[in-house]
């Protein structure tokens, strides 16, 4: 079978050489000819899956190593019979680490410490739920919003949007892109939500670009500048706003998933699919297909104060600001949308918080109970 894939998914001749031959395409480029003779097609968020695109293809399975699938029409896939599966969850860690990595960096920049926000969290499912407990074992005060769940589960441990609003200084958006109905998305942080917004307060969108009026954000920040935005999600992604992607504090390149791990583990999701959709086994383990760490641990022999051992640590693996950096001189040299793509596309390599042991000895002792609520792997010398 012939396999048209996207070139950014890593580990593709491991996860999917043994169904047929491989054709790399980048996914944005990923055309109605490229998949005229294709049996499957493997991609990621950036390519739009829909009956322009397979409408005279021979596909019968589709695959995106994304949480997300806003960007596949899955109503011309059942009805075309077309197999799919998405990855739900696949990079959720590293969505964390990058929400972690944020607030620290925004913690020390500003002059306030995490431990004394109240963060609220819109969209509690693999993403939001992961954090909600990373944060609460670190000793934050959390609200969650999730009417979908609260609908289904009771209101019990859920807030509505208006009291995260009121209540919050950090407001984290973790929502799926819903377009209508009683729970849509998009624009869910409207004018109106964005104007109610507390002065000081974090902005913090990592989950999707339209849920957030980015007009109406940038006319907040250019005007009263009274808040704080972190965007890693954006309208009309690559061509972006430029005007907001200036305005924002942290603005990065749609990467805040984009982990070795969870890629890595989003292609061994897929690859099982796949293997399902044809009837075959598999015996391919998703330990064989991560490699070890550069750094596998760190040592810290005195205490330190937490928020700043926390800093060094998740330096240690990730640094949010290096995709800020990365993102601002790209698109002074290339321009706002070719600049977006080249960062994705050229992303280098990063592991996730768990994959570091912090070893402590003598009074650090003290920060085990902080850094393995972080996420990291502690041990006690």
């Amino acid at each position: 079978m012939k396999l048209v894939i996207d070139a950014n998914i890593p580990a593709a001749d491991t996860c999917f050489g043994a169904f047929g031959t491989l054709e790399r395409v980048p996914g944005r480029e990923i055309s109605a000819a490229d998949v005229a003779d294709a049996d499957a097609l493997i991609v990621r968020s950036v390519t739009q899956v829909d009956q322009a695109l397979l409408a005279n293809s021979p596909v019968e399975f589709v695959g995106t190593c994304t949480i997300g699938t806003d960007h596949i029409d899955r109503a011309f896939l059942d009805e075309r019979g077309i197999g799919f599966a998405s990855a739900p969850g696949c990079n959720a860690e590293a969505v964390v680490d990058y929400v972690l990595s944020s607030l620290l960096t925004l913690a020390e920049r500003e002059g306030w410490a995490l431990s004394e926000r109240s963060v609220g969290v819109v969209g509690v499912g693999n993403v939001g739920s992961r954090l909600c407990a990373r944060l609460t074992a670190l000793g934050v005060a959390v609200l969650a919003c999730d009417p979908p769940r609260a609908e289904q589960e009771g209101a019990h441990g859920f807030s509505d949007i208006d009291e995260l609003i009121a209540r919050c200084d950090v407001l984290c958006l973790h929502t799926p892109l819903v377009a209508s109905g009683p729970h849509a998305t998009h624009h869910l942080f409207n004018a109106q939500r964005i104007n109610e917004l507390t002065p000081g307060s974090v902005l913090l969108n990592a989950g999707r670009g339209d849920c957030v009026d980015g007009l109406a954000l940038r006319s907040r920040l250019a005007g009263q500048g009274d808040i704080t935005a972190v965007l890693d999600v954006w309208e009309q992604e690559p061509a972006i706003d430029a005007n907001l992607h200036d305005l924002a504090t942290l603005a990065t390149p749609h990467i805040a998933g984009h982990s070795l791990d969870g890629k890595l583990r989003g292609s061994w999701m897929i690859h099982q699919a796949l293997a399902d959709h044809l009837g075959q086994s598999s015996s391919l383990g998703f330990d064989e297909l991560c490699p070890p760490p550069a750094l596998k641990r760190l040592t810290l022999e005195q205490a330190l104060p937490v928020e700043d051992a926390l800093r060094l640590c998740a330096r240690a693996v990730y640094d949010t600001r290096r995709d800020h950096d990365t993102l601002h001189r790209q698109v002074r040299a290339l321009g706002v949308a070719h600049g977006f793509d080249h960062c994705r596309a050229n992303y280098p390599l990063r592991r996730e918080y768990a994959t570091l042991e912090v070893q402590l000895k003598g009074t650090a002792s003290v920060l085990s109970e902080p850094l393995s609520a972080a996420g990291f792997q502690v041990i006690i010398a």
